[in-house]
């Protein structure tokens, strides 16, 4: 079955490795970090490339590439998720970690951060194709992962099926079941209610929680999302249960714009019917980067790395924006917007549900006991405002924006475990 990419995704050519370490790189200059600590934290600890046989639907054999990633140990077992995608590389993979790690440590998780990735396309794979990818993959990281080493997760083009998958192939080879060496799995095989819903939660949680900070009134603020997936779509839901008013939307098939609030679960109910947010009735059509420069007032970027860049931030007319992606600003494009006076909640804070509620799948499959989901969002809404009121204070009191002040408690988290432990042998 031949490949061919999926629709282009607005990203920059910019590594996300180096962007990563020199977000690292301020906050460790901030704290005047030992230099051996630095040393260390600067890496990824393990790298793990593999390249794979797996036999498609018409018998022939075709080999893919994937990589795991585990950029610190120190904390606790990693954590982090896997996606498919064709334009995955090692360096953007070593970045998911690093910022995995920062995000567990402003959370208060026992983990480091780890991330790990397949270049495929997955549209373009039959189920038993996927099946075949995925298993076979999980066993040639089965090196790494398990309930007390590194344990995966579900990210772009990544599904709970696939997770039942993976933790069913480590099962067999154990013996077994171990339910806990992934999250994001199905109920019926040890999922945690409220884990699909959990990264859009944690968004708009922290979007409440930096309006009541700034005293502004959601009732007042206008919204546009970029990358309308589970993240997006969620955040928007609960946003607008809040108040805020959603007028623009893009995702990978199109972008809508309108001049009075957007109808949110009627958005969803159209994609899930036509598999686009385009041509969603009373809307008008843009470019899908059009979104991310629209006239609103909070833009949350939930799509993928490097959307807003040294290129397009002047032209940002949004006043807040929310990260409920994984890296969308780069350094660049971050002190252009600084300078300009735009609150930035970083993604470390602001996109940190998913892996919140994965930890507490990680606890209930341990203990074999299971809590309600309004248990959970309440645990989890106590999570994602102690992590905000962290990175909020230490900001004020070093006087810094908000990404410098969440990387400073972080960084200076994971360091002080570091030598807590000391360095071995």
């Amino acid at each position: 079955m031949a490949q061919t990419a999926l629709p282009r995704r607005a990203v920059s050519i910019e590594d996300p490795w180096p962007n990563a370490q020199r977000q690292f790189d301020a906050a460790a200059d901030l704290l005047d970090l030992d230099h051996g600590v630095r040393a260390l934290l600067r890496e990824a600890q393990r790298q793990l490339v593999v390249d794979f046989p797996v036999r498609m639907d018409d018998s022939s054999i075709r080999m893919f590439t994937g990589y795991r990633v585990q950029h610190n140990l120190v904390p606790g077992p990693t954590k982090g998720g896997i996606r498919y995608h064709p334009q995955v590389t090692l360096n953007e993979i070593k970045a998911l970690a690093m910022w995995m790690t920062w995000k567990c440590a402003i959370a208060g998780l026992p983990f480091g951060g780890a991330k790990g990735g397949v270049v495929v396309n997955p549209k373009l794979l039959s189920p038993g194709e996927l099946e075949r990818l995925t298993r076979r993959y999980a066993a040639e990281i089965s090196v790494l992962i398990g309930p007390e080493r590194d344990i995966p997760a579900p990210d772009v083009n990544t599904t709970p099926a696939v997770m039942a998958w993976i933790m069913d192939t480590i099962s067999m080879a154990e013996g077994y079941s171990v339910p806990a060496t992934v999250t994001g799995k199905p109920l019926a095989v040890g999922g945690s209610r409220g884990r699909v819903e959990a990264p859009g939660r944690g968004a708009a949680t922290v979007a409440r929680r930096i309006c009541a900070r700034l005293g502004r009134d959601p009732r007042q603020l206008s919204v546009a999302v970029q990358g309308f997936g589970n993240v997006g779509s969620t955040a928007a839901r609960l946003m607008e249960e809040d108040g805020f008013r959603i007028l623009a939307i893009s995702d990978t098939g199109g972008a809508i714009v309108s001049e009075t609030p957007l109808a949110v679960r009627e958005v969803i109910a159209h994609k899930q019917r036509t598999g686009s947010v385009a041509g969603f009735p009373g809307t008008r059509s843009v470019a899908g980067d059009a979104v991310l420069e629209a006239p609103i007032d909070v833009l949350v970027p939930a799509a993928l790395e490097n959307q807003i860049t040294a290129g397009n931030a002047g032209r940002i007319r949004a006043s807040l924006i929310l990260e409920a992606a994984n890296g969308p600003i780069t350094p660049a494009a971050d002190d252009i917007l600084n300078r300009r006076g735009i609150t930035v909640v970083p993604d470390i804070v602001a996109s940190a549900g998913g892996v919140t509620v994965s930890y507490f799948e990680w606890v209930q499959d341990l203990q074999s006991f299971f809590w309600e989901e309004k248990e959970i969002n309440a645990r989890l809404e106590g999570v994602m405002s102690s992590a905000f009121d962290a990175a909020w204070s230490a900001a004020q009191r070093l006087r810094v924006p908000l990404r410098l002040g969440a990387y400073a408690v972080a960084v200076q988290r994971v360091a002080d475990a570091t030598l807590a432990r000391g360095i071995y042998p």
